[in-house]
């Protein structure tokens, strides 16, 4: 069905008319480089993707799954069929792939090539991993369809979540391939109006969005987004306090001191006009070893003591206080976040002395020192990497720290060049599923993320149990069994549980905050 657009926007700029258009500003320092959903992996990107399009399912802010497009959806009792009917009011963005000024309504037929689209090695997409359980893609009708999986996979619907699965129309397959990434056409909140790369990005309201609220009043509230390019932070900070841009994200040591004081609060001189969001975010901030390396050089880090001790060394709530300002939690409770695993193993605090003992009972002593570390990190966490070289000092282990740019550390764990490095494992999906996977062995690079090389036959054993078990209670118990295993047999060293840190303008201090630390606009009211 297509409908002609011109009508409805013009009565949308009349109904507008004689008031201050109610935008939406802030800044994204890292760019936008693809308004493409198969391309959104990167925070700038998927911030971006998350007002253009939607997705069958999504999470609310209880991590709760519900339907988006979906209007419904059953699950077999073998775990394998997923069946959705869509909703009949949904409609693409007005695009010259239907006709001039036209939309269209939103069929099972685009659903099915947007997924199946992921998987074409033409695309290259680096979504086209989500696709992996999937067996078929059956169109039913057009408001209907079937995806039968390889095999069970209980956290499937949390994939579909994902922007990479977002709906795009069908008809894109006439486009060159790279077309979508700066003509996006989804169904989402706001479309796309300026995009003047580096400089700045302007979204308007879609004014046929299908959402509305408990009041029925047509979501979104607000009438645009503004997107600023400013790539230095402490410019941006203040473009914050020149009340031009309404939103920060993340603290940066160019201004979180002059922000917040030492307890992680806001200064009292900026109370009346910002307040400071937090909430726990499902991202573990963490240390690892390239335990292959490590076992083939003979080095002593791969002895499960020496690892044990280092773990125990690091000053994690020193991280929090003096670096993070408060902001985020010790990891004490091992590498999945405890909103995931509520039932997870609990880690000593720091123990210098006990440190010492595991060094002394694995063979080293003071007089015996160990090799100097390299700890692989970037310029971000320098700062951190100098508090743990401290902590090490005192059991006797020299540490250097090695900065290198983001795209180059990356690159050195998933080719096993770095023997100690540190990373961060933002969820995919709300399963504590998606962080053991770190550590299966099947998901050693080139296949996986497991840059760790760890290898464990009863990990790997239990893991694939875990893969098909449905039972919410059997779950949990096996994920925090998992979660054991790894911590007992030191193949990380988690630092901390991150939170989403923001600081806001009371202007939209409504603003909606959520663990995937997703940017929510929908529901947001500006005053």
């Amino acid at each position: 069905m297509v409908l002609t657009f011109l009508g409805l926007l013009t009565n949308c700029k009349e109904s507008t008319s004689g008031k201050k258009a109610k935008v939406f500003r802030y800044n994204e320092s890292a760019g936008i480089t693809s308004l493409d959903p198969a391309f959104a992996r990167a925070q700038n990107n998927i911030w971006a993707v998350h007002q253009l399009y939607n997705t069958l399912v999504e999470y609310d802010q209880r991590l709760q799954l519900k339907p988006s497009l979906a209007e419904e959806f059953a699950i077999s009792s073998d775990g394998l069929e997923y069946r959705f009917r869509l909703r009949r009011d949904v409609y693409f963005h007005p695009s010259p792939i239907f006709s001039p000024d036209s939309i269209r309504r939103v069929t099972a037929y685009d659903v099915a090539f947007s997924l199946k689209r992921l998987s074409d090695p033409t695309l290259a997409a680096p979504g086209g991993w989500t696709m992996q359980y999937v067996a078929d893609i059956r169109v039913i009708n057009d408001d209907s369809l079937l995806i039968r999986l390889r095999e069970p996979f209980p956290p499937f619907l949390g994939i579909l979540t994902m922007k990479y699965c977002s709906v795009v129309p069908r008809e894109i397959e006439r486009m060159p391939k790279d077309w979508l990434s700066k003509h996006p056409v989804g169904t989402g909140p706001f479309y796309l109006k300026v995009w003047d790369e580096n400089e700045v990005m302007i979204l308007r309201k879609n004014p046929y969005y299908f959402e509305r609220d408990t009041d029925s009043a047509a979501l979104p509230y607000i009438d645009g987004i503004k997107i600023t390019f400013i790539n230095e932070r402490q410019s941006a900070f203040l473009e914050l306090l020149n009340r031009r841009i309404d939103m920060l994200s993340g603290l940066d040591a160019s201004y979180k001191d002059e922000i917040l004081d030492a307890n992680g609060q806001l200064k009292e001189k900026y109370l009346r006009d910002f307040v400071l969001q937090k909430a726990d975010y499902l991202n573990t901030e963490y240390l690892a070893f390239n335990l292959q390396k490590c076992r083939a050089e003979n080095l002593p880090w791969a002895d499960v003591r020496v690892r044990k001790a280092i773990n125990l060394a690091i000053d994690k709530e020193a991280i929090i206080a003096h670096l993070r300002n408060g902001a985020g939690r010790p990891a004490r409770q091992g590498f999945i976040p405890p909103a995931l695993n509520p039932m997870g193993y609990y880690s000593e605090s720091s123990d210098i002395e006990r440190a010492k003992a595991l060094l002394a009972e694995a063979g080293y002593y003071q007089l015996d020192p160990l090799p100097v570390l390299t700890l692989s990190t970037t310029a971000t966490y320098a700062d951190m990497a100098e508090l743990i070289q401290q902590n090490l000092a005192k059991i006797g282990i020299q540490m250097r720290v090695d900065v290198q740019p983001p795209s180059t550390l990356r690159q050195n764990m998933a080719a096993g060049t770095v023997v100690f490095y540190r990373g961060s494992w933002i969820a995919d999906y709300a399963d504590g599923e998606n962080y053991l996977s770190l550590f299966y062995s099947a998901n050693q690079p080139p296949a996986g993320p497991n840059y760790a090389r760890f290898s464990n036959s009863v990990f790997d054993s239990e893991y694939k149990k875990l893969q098909t078990i449905t039972d919410l209670h059997r779950r949990v118990e096996l994920i925090a069994a998992l979660d054991s295993i790894i911590m007992e047999q030191a193949a990380v060293i988690p630092l901390m549980y991150d939170q989403v840190i923001r600081i806001v303008h009371k202007r939209a201090e409504k603003l909606e905050v959520n663990p995937l630390n997703l940017l929510e606009l929908r529901r947001l009211k500006i005053q």
